[in-house]
């Protein structure tokens, strides 16, 4: 598992895009019982106080221990700094695995067979990823330019399963029809600017040219935003959901 986020991890909590309750409202409901979710990859555990409303107990984890230090706390969260492909959670122990939008830095093989370890017979599994977000077509076109040509060679091989909105990621579980679901947010300039500068990247990019591309982005799309407007932002989801041990 990759260590993409350590670096920007204060900006990952402030501006990273929550999931909607209708979601996790979805997920629950496919649990025979909601003793203990595994939330896999947590980073700074939006997706865990989501669960946490539903299920008794959520181990949430993370390779970065600072993207933990930032993770929201709640009583029921037991968040700790361990891989994905290998965690303390005991044998046949969890009733759902989730993994938002960080399943493409996992070493999938061993994932899976750490999945089927900790898994009650029945449990969920249930990954995610969002596709870029969209705006306005103007807007749109130039975040575009910015995604895949200013930052083209500086995006790891593995976002490639993002923007393949995981049609093409690896998934041996017996799947599940799930309904669509979107993120959708209202946002000043100023937010949409916190959030281009999370991206994994964008620190590349900096490391090599020394200079932040997000600047010159933000002045592009200035003339298309008034002064403190809050502008709808909507990011679609892409979710594969399946049954382990069944």
């Amino acid at each position: 598992m990759k260590d993409n986020f350590s670096e920007q991890a204060e900006a990952y909590s402030k501006y990273r895009p929550g999931y909607p309750a209708a979601l996790f409202e979805f997920l629950s409901g496919l649990c025979t019982a909601r003793s203990l979710a595994w939330d896999c990859g947590t980073g700074n555990g939006q997706s865990a106080v989501e669960l946490s409303k539903y299920f008794d107990k959520v181990f949430a984890t993370d390779i970065s221990s600072k993207q933990i230090n930032n993770a929201q706390k709640r009583n029921n969260i037991e968040y700790a700094v361990e891989p994905a492909e290998k965690t303390s959670l005991a044998n046949k122990s969890t009733d759902i695995i989730t993994v938002s939008q960080a399943l493409h830095w996992f070493h999938f093989n061993d994932f899976y067979a750490e999945v089927q370890r900790v898994a009650k017979p029945g449990s969920v599994i249930a990954v995610w990823t969002y596709s870029l977000l969209k705006i306005e077509p103007a807007i749109d076109a130039i975040i575009s330019n910015h995604h895949f040509k200013t930052l083209e060679i500086y995006w790891d091989a593995e976002r490639k399963y993002v923007d393949d909105a995981y049609e093409t990621i690896p998934f041996p579980f017996p799947q599940i029809e799930t309904p669509s679901f979107v993120i959708t947010l209202h946002w000043t300039l100023e937010e949409l600017e916190g959030y281009l500068n999370t991206w994994s990247s964008l620190q590349k990019f900096i490391g090599s040219n020394n200079y932040n591309p997000v600047e010159h982005v933000v002045q592009e799309i200035r003339p298309y935003w008034r002064p403190g407007e809050k502008k709808k932002i909507t990011f679609p989801i892409h979710l594969k959901a399946g049954y382990v041990n069944r």
